[in-house]
Formats: structure tokens, C-alpha cells, sequence
């Protein structure tokens, strides 16, 4: 398996060994734009893997603050509650970038960067560019994604698909 996500189509596609796709995803890339530095709240390019899983087996909506777990379900009360939340919800695939000196080490380390892919509040519109880095998807299709994927799957994270 691997994945392939393309910036300008905001879909992430999932490869068999063969590179043929099983499955499309909508998803939603930086409102910045692409770019691998540290502090740029940029959608990093180029080959990732994934270097941690997270969540697995949790409740759709459960909130994460650091990788971990808040006690906490997504709701709209508890979005208006912390209006400026940037939400990380229901599952983590946490990447680290394969290419030294472009997406890994130094000034441009994805995994330093805290990049993943992740679940995002129901309301939120995907096929158009609005985090703040990471690759946003809808909880659903995440957990089916989450559930088919292993740690070390590449993902190649490109302009166009």
C-alpha cells in the first residue's frame, strides 16, 4: 500500500502494491500553501511515511491536544466553547518525511513539525485548502483509511495528481 496526496486536486489516493488506486479521498491541505520549513504552517511535499498511528480504536469525534486524548467528544457546544480550536479529532497518522534536507532534519523536519493526517470536524469543507498544515479528512473515511494502512506506508504528498 501507499498513499498519494495531490495538493491542486485535494485528494488523497490509496495504492496498491501496483500503484493502481483502491480509493479516493477528499481532503483539505494548508490555506497557506505548500512548504517544508518549520513555523510555516505549510502542507510539506515530497516522501513521508508514516511514522506513528494513533487513536486506534477510540470513538469517532474524540479530540486530541498533543497526540493524546482530551476525555473530550467533539460537539458544536465544544466548538463554541474554544472557537479557535484547531480541532485534531477521531485518529492520528503522524508523518516523518524520508528526504534529508527537504522534509526531514533541520529547519524542514515534518515529524518536528507535527504534521499529520487527521480527522476534522463534520462541518468542515474538504477539496479546498484550510489548515494549518496537515492533511484534514473526514472521520469516517479516516477511520477506514486508519484501518488499512500500516506504520511505514509512504506517503507522497505532490502539487498535482
Amino acid at each position: 500500500m501507499k498513499i498519494q496526496i495531490g495538493i491542486a486536486s485535494q485528494l488523497l489516493k490509496l495504492l496498491d502494491e501496483r500503484g493502481e488506486a483502491i480509493k479516493e479521498y477528499a481532503i483539505s491541505s494548508s490555506k497557506n500553501g505548500v512548504g517544508e520549513k518549520i513555523g510555516s504552517f505549510r502542507t510539506p511535499r515530497g516522501r513521508h511515511m508514516i511514522r506513528a498511528k494513533i487513536g486506534g480504536g477510540m470513538p469517532v469525534n474524540t479530540v486530541f491536544v498533543k497526540r493524546r486524548p482530551t476525555g473530550e467528544t467533539y460537539s458544536k457546544e465544544l466548538s463554541q466553547q474554544f472557537p479557535d480550536r484547531d480541532w485534531i479529532l477521531t485518529r492520528i497518522l503522524w508523518l516523518s518525511g524520508m528526504e534529508p534536507g527537504f522534509n526531514r532534519r533541520g529547519e524542514v523536519d515534518t515529524m518536528r513539525r507535527y504534521i499529520y493526517i487527521h480527522g476534522a470536524p463534520d462541518g468542515t469543507e474538504m477539496g479546498k485548502p484550510g489548515s494549518h498544515g496537515c492533511i484534514r479528512m473526514r472521520n469516517d473515511d479516516l477511520v477506514e483509511l486508519f484501518e488499512q494502512v500500516e506504520t511505514g506506508t509512504e506517503v507522497e504528498i505532490i502539487e498535482s495528481l
